[in-house]
């Protein structure tokens, strides 16, 4: 039979309540009582239940992760970065995709919430986003991840940063046609999206570049949405000699696109990504990095800190971490 918390306490001599007090570390328990009840619960192998410990102290034990996709590179990072701090303090995560892969909206998480978790980490939604302004509606503690908002716990990178960074490199190799590979319409809700292309913008303008509506196409930060928007671009009259894709993996699909037309990308194309992704390196493709499993640890220990030191939030702070640009052999300098 499984030990009970009524078996300490009569092995020690103590009430059930005095028990659960000394092995939840509260106060008002005699050191040498605790350090008792501590020896008997480990010689009968006794373990507090977690749901028990959960119900005495009012909290979940949970938190919730709000994320528009799952099964992407980016968003499956993050929360492997996530996860990696919420195990080490012991508390479960509950994943809430807002988004079918067919991006079809699913049912709004707030409803879900109440009473189920104790915070919630939000990862790439826009900040007009209904669903999001009902999650804070909530009152939990919450931390965001790739997006900012006034008073709330954020951490982001510089994606116009990132953007001009990607579009500079082509430049500084002396290319002048280049093409974007976006992930949807400009004008995109997404803070990442519209942010990169405002740092490729600000580029071509600095560099004195007139930027071609025709050398732009659209790749939903997919694979074969690259492929897509490569092969579309190849289909004009006068293809890039060189393409900022703002994703990695809308890289990958404008080089499979560039391979099935003969082409190598760098020595007829050259391409830049953005990410940093696992598999960049394989397919020698030039990208500007970003540490994403540390945007969800850092989100992650906010969320924690408000959790520990309610009030936290009031000093919100937006931290915003580095990116950096990897050179590899996908981008030349331009030959005519």
């Amino acid at each position: 039979m499984a030990i009970t918390i009524k078996d300490v306490a009569d092995a020690a001599g103590v009430s059930t309540a005095t028990v659960s007090r000394a092995l939840r570390g509260l106060p008002n328990v005699d050191a040498s009582t605790r350090e008792r009840i501590q020896k008997i619960a480990l010689d009968l192998d006794y373990v507090i239940s977690p749901s028990a410990s959960r119900l005495a102290s009012g909290r979940t034990g949970s938190i919730a992760v709000i994320t528009p996709y799952i099964a992407r590179w980016y968003f499956s990072t993050v929360l492997s970065g996530v996860e990696s701090v919420l195990q080490s303090a012991g508390i479960d995560l509950l994943l809430m995709s807002v988004s079918t892969p067919e991006g079809q909206h699913r049912l709004p998480p707030a409803p879900r919430l109440r009473r189920r978790v104790d915070g919630a980490l939000v990862i790439a939604l826009s900040p007009r986003d209904a669903q999001l302004q009902e999650v804070l509606d909530l009152g939990l503690p919450t931390s965001l991840i790739g997006l900012t908002m006034p008073g709330v716990p954020s951490v982001t990178i510089d994606d116009v940063m990132a953007g001009r960074m990607a579009t500079q490199h082509l430049i500084n190799l002396g290319h002048e046609r280049i093409g974007v590979i976006t992930g949807a319409a400009v004008g995109s809700p997404f803070t990442a999206e519209t942010d990169r292309y405002r740092g490729f913008e600000a580029a071509m303008k600095d560099a004195g570049i007139a930027i071609d509506p025709m050398l732009e196409a659209y790749g939903y930060f997919t694979i074969p949405g690259g492929e897509q928007a490569m092969t579309a671009l190849l289909t004009q009259r006068k293809p890039p000699t060189a393409v900022f894709a703002m994703s990695d993996e809308m890289a990958f699909g404008a080089i499979r696109a560039m391979r099935s037309h003969g082409l190598q990308p760098g020595r007829d194309i050259s391409i830049v990504g953005v990410d940093g992704h696992d598999m960049s390196e394989l397919l020698d493709l030039s990208t500007v990095a970003q540490p994403v499993p540390d945007l969800g640890r850092i989100a992650a220990e906010a969320l924690l800190l408000q959790l520990r030191s309610p009030g936290t939030e009031s000093a919100a702070e937006e931290i915003h971490l580095p990116t950096r640009l990897i050179v590899r052999s996908s981008t030349r300098p331009y030959a005519p």
